[in-house]
């Protein structure tokens, strides 16, 4: 049996159950992020890695739980620079915020599409895209390593700290790359490590931050995509985490004792950034 399967579909399980009691959570009024739970403090909530993603303008523009079952690193709408008529795809469309925003930029001629793998998640999305009068919409059920879309299909990919979660990013990127027509964009968001962490630490991150433990080297991210076919590969940094965000995050995951020496090493080694790749026209 391939061992790199088995830690895909492992991996898959862990977060599709990991979003799915994050769905409880939002119904229930709380703010969860990608590495625990926070209270809906602010936009955002109090998270360093979710917080303060989208303006009080953007906030307005889709339902309350579109906003809080936001898990994102980033505002890839923000920056995707999304035209009138333009076809969007979102790998890993959670609550729908990032659609829901990608098809008022599209407009009523263009058309914006959530991929999810968990039931709960777009069943969610789907009430927040009809509570937003969204017509131009849809969600799909599928993987971000097998997208069930046709080639050459989709202007403008985006994403919002959700590739760092697949154990198979070589076949994420291939698969974003034969959905996008020729010249067409890949945008997103995500936490990209600036310098290598060792074994044991990123073992002890895996313990309460899966944002971070999945996450690229720049270099590697950089590597891949140009290997899957990508031009004008660039990784804009949009936020660089410190010491006391990583202590931040910890305080409010799963386990206890003496992290210091953890976010002592994890500070200035993560950062939220906006990816920008091209495939060729």
């Amino acid at each position: 049996m391939d061992p790199t399967k088995d830690k895909g579909e492992a991996l898959r399980e862990t977060v599709r159950e990991r979003y799915g009691q994050a769905v409880k959570a939002v119904q229930g009024g709380a703010k969860a992020s990608c590495c625990g739970s926070t209270a809906a403090v602010g936009i955002g909530g109090t998270d360093p890695i979710t917080r303060d993603l989208y303006d009080i303008g953007e906030a307005s523009q889709v339902p309350e739980e579109a906003l809080l079952a936001s898990f994102g690193c980033g505002n890839p709408t923000a920056l995707a620079e999304l035209h009138p008529g333009e076809v969007v795809l979102d790998l890993g469309s959670g609550g729908g915020i990032d659609v829901l925003l990608s098809a008022k930029r599209v407009g009523p001629e263009g058309r914006a599409y959530g991929l999810d793998m968990t039931d709960e998640m777009l069943d969610l999305a789907r009430r927040n895209a009809e509570k937003a009068g969204a017509t131009n919409v849809e969600f799909v059920k599928g993987t971000i390593e097998s997208i069930p879309l046709a080639d050459a299909s989709v202007d403008v990919i985006i994403s919002n700290c959700v590739i760092n979660l697949s154990a198979d990013k070589d076949q994420v990127l291939r698969e974003a790359f034969r959905v996008l027509r020729p010249g067409g964009r890949f945008a997103v968001s995500d936490v990209v490590m600036r310098r290598e962490l060792p074994e044991e630490l990123r073992a002890s991150v895996d313990l309460w931050t899966g944002c971070v433990a999945g996450a690229l080297l720049e270099s590697d991210y950089v590597e891949k995509l140009e290997r899957a076919g990508f031009a004008d590969v660039s990784i804009e940094p949009t936020r660089i985490y410190s010491a006391d965000d990583a202590a931040e995050m910890a305080s409010g995951a799963c386990c206890g004792g003496d992290l210091s020496a953890t976010t002592a090493a994890l500070d200035g080694a993560a950062m939220s950034a906006f990816i920008r790749a091209r495939k060729p026209g």
